[in-house]
């Protein structure tokens, strides 16, 4: 008889436990389960020696995708802070999911060699609280 009211006991605390994390994660205010689930779309455009824009501004902890196209030759997209790192395919349109876990400015280069100007083509980032 004790062994069946110890184990409801448990039982019974972590269905409590387990219904008050989902109430803090439908409650919190920091959670905005209608953005995760349509995040905010970046078009981005690379050529030889830019990124269009060069510059975005993003929050921190909101998920956004970048929507890159490149108009001349393969580009490449990295960011390691970001944790970015792919291919631009030419006259290909590539989406890339991105939730920035860390405010500040970061910088984004092209790491595929586009010819002289390949060492300026950058863009900046800026990830808001």
């Amino acid at each position: 008889m004790k062994t069946t009211i110890f184990k409801n006991k448990i039982v019974n605390t972590f269905l409590l436990a387990g219904a008050c994390g989902i109430a803090v994660a439908v409650l919190s205010p920091k959670v905005n389960l209608a953005r995760a689930d349509n995040p905010k779309v970046i078009e981005i455009t690379a050529k030889k020696f830019e990124f269009t824009p060069s510059e975005i501004t993003i929050k921190k902890g909101e998920p956004v995708i970048l929507r890159l196209t490149s108009s001349d030759r393969v580009h490449g997209f990295m960011s390691k802070p970001l944790k970015i790192d792919t291919d631009i395919p030419d006259d290909t349109t590539k989406d890339v999911a991105v939730t920035p876990d860390t405010a500040g400015s970061f910088t984004v280069i092209c790491d595929h060699y586009c010819g002289t100007g390949h060492g300026n083509m950058k863009m900046k980032v800026t990830v808001v609280e």
